[in-house]
């Protein structure tokens, strides 16, 4: 009982500091689904054509450069005519994220219906965007687990996290972007400065698809269950706007503002200057072909006090790497792989499968915890003959994927998986206990070998020894690790994870010694 009465004691705390408002349980939410596919439209009309010559097949369009991502969500925005359907695990309210806001409520403008779904873990309420976007008729805001407060302070955030940690750690770590239900953007990028190359520090490089066909279909039937679930509140069941309607006429000047200045930026005409066609999300023209699915967790895994398989994707990722008879080329900005995962991918490379793993290297990441996990298996890995390859943390002269870059540096976070140059997976999902045990993923699976011919051409780039150090073992199995790289004055080699500061590398001497790794 006195244990019972301190949690109690704790969360009353919890809720009472830097809180607003805390959520209401008892709000009754309306259930909606996707609207139809668009048939009436132009796009509509251009996709139906394409889809007509390639029966029950979906078409792809990979996207790695980052503003080519941005401009294509925008291009989507724009043309919808019907609805658009949002789920995220992070929105930054920065300069990216508020041009897409800005173009989210412009399409609700034209009669559009919006459904913006996010995970509550990262938001604050800086201007109350999302409550003023809620308040228009054709936006509805939904948070997924969210906390019990609206835009609780740090010390509230750590107190609901030690009397709710169980429920609160499980984040919905989707991510996709669905126009009309006929086509839609699915991958590993969040919204926010970062995953567009639009930040002064470090960017990501990640990968997204642009699809069409009936995997989009299966998209918004994802997004729906998401949707509907007893884990995603309505913003209103926060009430936390003073004076809503008010809040949404100052929210859209400022937006409107806002999209002015950016495109006035250096940024914009680097836009222009790259992609002077446009962004592929306008462009007519080829598509990778190929039968394809739409995979996602259950949205249930979140309430899970044990791991039931049945709930999550990761056993068909499994089974398609299972299946490989030559290749496996994994790109995992955080890998755990654990030790049933590190037994399983050691396996392969005994069945004369090249496999190749490409992550952070300690020097890029921007998750030294995540590091620690993975060191602890690099060299069963390295010993069992999987190669290894470690992002730099400053772009290569040869490295498409980020553009001219006023950055600090860039960092992995793209997902991907090709199998026998054949089969791609492409979606949030890290090879982590953290996206197998914890947080909900989504991606999708994709049979066209034009397809895992660019995504490894992805891969070949970003393990060049320009763009990354690949990691062995010195004289065979039992040799020390080494590094091995190129830069502009010729290769290189390290006995020691390169590029680090003596600060991060007590950092992760001291992360060593703690037990993290069922948390990563």
């Amino acid at each position: 009982m006195k244990g019972i009465a301190a949690r109690a004691v704790l969360l009353t705390f919890a809720l009472g500091v830097g809180a607003c408002s805390t959520i209401r349980h008892d709000f009754v939410k309306q259930e909606t689904h996707a609207l139809p596919p668009a048939d009436d439209t132009k796009s509509a009309k251009y996709i139906a054509a394409e889809l007509h010559n390639h029966a029950g097949e979906s078409g792809f369009r990979l996207l790695t450069k980052s503003n080519d991502a941005l401009m294509s969500r925008v291009s989507l925005a724009d043309h919808a005519q019907h609805s658009l359907d949002v789920q995220y695990y992070i929105f930054k309210n920065d300069e990216t994220g508020r041009l897409l806001a800005q173009r989210l409520l412009a399409a609700a403008d034209r009669g559009v219906r919006v459904r913006i779904l996010l995970d509550d873990i990262t938001l604050s309420d800086q201007d109350r965007m999302l409550d003023a976007l809620d308040v228009h008729e054709n936006i509805e805001v939904r948070l997924f687990n969210p906390y019990n407060t609206r835009s609780p302070s740090l010390l509230s955030k750590v107190g609901q996290f030690v009397v709710d940690g169980s429920r609160l750690n499980r984040r919905m770590h989707n991510k996709s972007f669905i126009a009309d239900n006929r086509a839609a953007i699915v991958g590993g990028r969040n919204i926010g400065n970062d995953y567009f190359d639009a930040s002064n520090e470090t960017n990501f490089r990640d990968l997204d698809l642009i699809a069409i066909g009936p995997v989009v279909s299966e998209a918004s039937r994802v997004f729906d269950d998401y949707w509907n679930s007893d884990a995603a509140y309505p913003v209103k069941a926060l009430g936390n706007a003073k004076d809503p309607k008010g809040d949404l006429e100052k929210l859209r000047h400022a937006l409107a503002r806002d999209a002015r200045t950016f495109l006035q930026s250096d940024y914009a005409q680097q836009v222009l200057e790259e992609l002077p066609e446009g962004a592929t999300g306008t462009r007519w023209g080829e598509w990778y072909w190929g039968n394809a699915e739409t995979v996602a967790d259950q949205p249930e895994k979140v309430e899970t006090k044990k791991d039931v398989p049945e709930l999550r994707i990761g056993p068909k990722l499994k089974s398609m790497i299972d299946g490989a008879q030559h290749s496996v080329f994994a790109t995992s900005p955080y890998f755990v792989p654990g030790d049933t995962g590190a037994k399983f991918l050691s396996a392969l490379p005994a069945r004369g499968i090249d496999t190749r793993i490409l992550t952070n290297s300690l020097a890029s990441t921007d998750e030294p915890a995540v590091h620690t996990g993975y060191a602890h298996y690099r060299e069963e890995l390295l010993a069992s003959g999987v190669k290894l390859f470690e992002l730099k943390p400053s772009p290569g002269a040869e490295q498409p994927a980020t553009s001219k870059g006023t950055s600090s540096g860039v960092s992995l976070h793209a997902k991907s998986v090709v199998v026998d140059d054949r089969f791609v997976f492409i979606g949030s999902m890290n090879m982590d206990q953290r996206s197998k045990l914890l947080n909900t993923e989504m991606g999708l699976i994709v049979d066209s070998p034009k397809l895992a011919a660019a995504v490894r051409s992805f891969f070949d780039a970003a393990t060049s020894p320009d763009a990354a150090f690949a990691v062995s073992l010195e004289g065979g199995k039992s040799g020390r690790m080494v590094w091995n790289w190129r830069d502009g004055s010729g290769p290189k080699t390290e006995y020691a994870d390169p590029d680090v500061t003596a600060k991060r590398r007590m950092e992760v001497l001291v992360l060593r010694w703690l037990p993290l790794e069922g948390l990563l």
